[in-house]
């Protein structure tokens, strides 16, 4: 009796262990400071899970991001993912792409020249 007891709450504060992690992952900051160190603005920011083909629509939107400046953003799209990628697009007409960023494990990203 004493046996099973025991294996009984091992296996209950394993599947506690479990849940937790799940929890934590899924709980994960997401928020990126992305800041911006050219000489130029940055007109359009995307920010698409790595395991897809498309690029999510630009989030700054109306806005822009004026050389020395920043803005932080939530980066979750509510499926859980934390790989990213990025593209940056700026005034000068060029584009920067970096993909398979960790979001839950950065807290910020910087574009320079």
């Amino acid at each position: 009796m004493f046996s099973i007891r025991t294996s009984i709450v091992a296996a209950c504060v394993a599947g506690l262990f479990a849940l937790g992690a799940t929890s934590q992952a899924s709980a994960a900051d997401r928020h990126v400071r992305i800041i911006n160190k050219t000489s130029y603005t940055m007109v359009r920011f995307y920010a698409s899970r790595s395991s897809t083909s498309d690029w999510e629509e630009d989030i700054l939107g109306d806005d822009v991001l004026r050389s020395g400046s920043s803005v932080r953003i939530n980066i979750d799209d509510g499926t859980g993912a934390c790989i990213y990628d990025f593209k940056a697009v700026f005034s000068n007409g060029n584009e920067a792409t970096r993909g398979k960023i960790n979001v839950c494990e950065i807290g910020e990203y910087t574009y320079t020249d």
